[in-house]
């Protein structure tokens, strides 16, 4: 604290509502987990029945498989989010403000999960980028919040305008005022609309999902509250992967856009991961991570696997959702440190780590049936033989464990690590039939061989420091990674007291 005499803001929760502790947090965190109850029990009517049509409701709002997948897993996390922020935001003087916010986050998300009609899904799309920008400036005093919350609020109104534009555009062609209705009537869109208006989409989704360079606004935002992080990375910037799919049959019409998806997915996949390199503090760290991680998701969407981008999506929710909220206990100060990183591959691990590479492959093949043939697939696979062998190196360099130990942990973990990510990826896609369009492949281009290049060239440098060398580099990923100054804290005694 900046001044000893100030009194403690933050404690226990109390044990009894009083006019310290609003009604809304308890009200919100039950009505969220029946919202859940709910969601999976649309969900379990549409697998078990075997539903395919979609439930229209007045001509606005349509329950599919995508709608109650998500309605599952927003609420989930959402439930989550409302259970720890209990604790963790007891004392703040906006806690019913905040909770108030994080739940209509919710509502918003779901809205536009199950939204078709045109001006529903932007009415949606804009909500809920409002809604997350006032949390990301939660502390109403703190200067710099609301500068990183304006910063957001300007990126997000600019997406949500591009998604109306892009409507507009598709209205006007082809008389379509619903989602499902502009999909259906993709074959009769012309070359020059298709650019505008796909262009127009993949660019929306590109800034809601902070892909490089418009990582900014994601950058800044570490202004928010850790549980409102949370929710953003586990759900928020997901919303590009969602509106990919709605308008598959849009995009996929032109070749060129599903490149132009490709490159820029794999531009963000590999800068955000080595943007991550430089980073010194947990949720910098966490922040670079998900613009690569989102960057991947809009790759897979890019090959024309639109299921693996909600696999994705899925799952990575899962995983940052747990990163965040865990973030306290893995913050420490720590001095900068010279020594040499070791590698502790032998021959022997080296061929532990080439066999598993490949039958992780085989095993993805096997299982989703996808990367079998000369298509876009293929990439994909390649992408999973890469993360194997980076995943096995990282086993092997862990030199606190035995040597068999970590031998043995690369067959053992890793190979159903990746028959479990391949189960759920076929239960997901089970899930989404119904959906216009979720899978779509397309034949293997020079493009496609650029980028296969460029995932190998990042994979051996940063799995062998090679990177580390340039000083060059490092300054370059340390500016690309700045946030503007108005955002930036430098001293503790700008937030201590909030």
């Amino acid at each position: 604290m900046t001044d000893e005499t100030q009194s403690t803001t933050v404690g226990p929760v109390p044990s009894e509502v009083t006019d310290a502790t609003p009604f809304a947090p308890a009200a919100f965190t039950r009505l969220v987990w029946a919202l859940f109850a709910a969601s999976l029990g649309v969900l379990g009517v549409r697998v078990l029945g075997g539903a395919d049509a979609p439930w229209q409701f007045f001509g606005a709002v349509t329950v599919d498989g995508l709608t109650a997948l998500l309605w599952v897993v927003v609420t989930f996390f959402s439930g989550i989010v409302h259970s720890y922020s209990r604790r963790y935001m007891a004392g703040d003087s906006g806690l019913a403000r905040f909770f108030t916010r994080v739940f209509g986050f919710t509502v918003a998300v779901m809205l536009l999960a199950a939204a078709d009609h045109a001006a529903l899904f932007v009415g949606g799309w804009l909500a809920m980028g409002l809604v997350m920008a006032d949390l990301i400036g939660h502390v109403r005093g703190w200067s710099q919040a609301q500068a990183a919350a304006g910063l957001a609020r300007r990126y997000f109104v600019g997406s949500s305008a591009l998604v109306g534009g892009a409507f507009a555009v598709l209205w006007w062609q082809t008389g379509a005022t619903t989602v499902s209705g502009v999909a259906a009537a993709a074959g009769s869109l012309s070359g020059p609309v298709v650019f505008v208006a796909a262009g127009t989409l993949v660019l929306a989704a590109a800034i809601q999902s902070a892909l490089l360079p418009f990582h900014t606004w994601l950058l800044s935002s570490m202004t928010a509250p850790t549980p409102a992080s949370a929710l953003m990375h586990a759900g928020f910037v997901n919303a590009g992967g969602i509106l990919l799919l709605r308008v598959a049959p849009v995009v996929t019409i032109e070749p060129s856009v599903m490149l132009a998806i490709v490159t820029l997915g794999t531009v963000s996949a590999l800068g955000g991961k080595l943007l991550k390199s430089v980073q010194t503090d947990v949720k910098r760290r966490l922040g670079c991570s998900t613009v690569g991680q989102m960057g991947f998701m809009l790759m897979q969407a890019g090959l024309g696997f639109f299921g693996a981008a909600i696999t994705h999506l899925v799952l990575h929710g899962f995983y940052k959702a747990y990163k965040f909220l865990s973030t306290g206990s893995r913050v420490e100060r720590t001095a900068p440190s010279t020594a040499a990183d070791r590698d502790s591959l032998g021959v022997v691990g080296i061929a532990v780590t080439a066999v598993s590479a490949v039958a992780g492959g085989a095993v993805f093949v096997v299982i989703t049936g996808k990367g079998g043939g000369l298509d876009t697939g293929l990439l994909l696979t390649l992408i999973v033989v890469l993360s194997t062998t980076h995943a096995a190196r990282a086993t092997l360099g862990q030199e606190a464990l035995p040597a068999a130990a970590r031998l043995a942990a690369i067959p053992l973990v890793l190979l159903p690590a990746i028959a479990l990510y391949g189960l759920v990826y076929n239960a997901i896609t089970t899930v989404l039939r119904g959906v216009p369009l979720v899978t779509a492949p397309t034949a293997l281009t020079p493009v496609h061989a650029l980028v296969a290049a460029a995932f190998v060239i990042a994979y051996v440098a940063i799995d062998t420091g090679a990177y580390k060398r340039s000083r060059r580099l490092y300054v370059a990923l340390l500016n690309a990674s700045r946030s503007p100054t108005t955002t930036m804290t430098t001293a503790t005694e700008d937030y201590n007291e909030y």
